[in-house]
């Protein structure tokens, strides 16, 4: 069963950046497209970002495009979220999941979520 893990999170001030990683255990990552999302309190979860499997395709929500990258290591076992210029907005705590990359990626559905890591934007 694939199990991920989210890491790289931390607090950084607003026009900052960070790069959080997914790493799997257990299967293979590269047999699956990975998603980013965020969570705030009292609210959904919220798709940020998409990766297909081979790393070909990408896709963002508007607010984050120019931005955040997506990107994947398949050798590492590992995909990348690298987010530059940071707002409070972007303040959450953010997951990685199994999906799709495909049009319909922000309703597909998303399974094998990790546990999070906490991103805290502010001055």
């Amino acid at each position: 069963q694939l199990q991920l893990v989210e890491s790289g999170g931390g607090s950084v001030q607003p026009g900052g950046s960070l790069k959080l990683s997914c790493a799997s255990s257990g299967s293979t990552l590269s047999r699956y497209a990975i998603g980013w999302f965020r969570q705030t309190p009292g609210k959904e979860r919220a798709r940020l970002s998409c990766i297909n499997s081979y790393g070909s395709h990408s896709d963002y929500v508007e607010h984050v495009k120019g931005r955040f990258t997506i990107s994947r290591d398949n050798a590492k076992n590992t995909v990348y979220l690298q987010m530059n210029n940071l707002e409070p907005e972007d303040t959450g705590v953010y997951y990685c999941a199994a999906g799709s990359c495909l049009d319909s990626w922000l309703s597909a559905p998303f399974a094998y979520f990790g546990q999070g890591t906490q991103v805290t934007v502010s001055s």
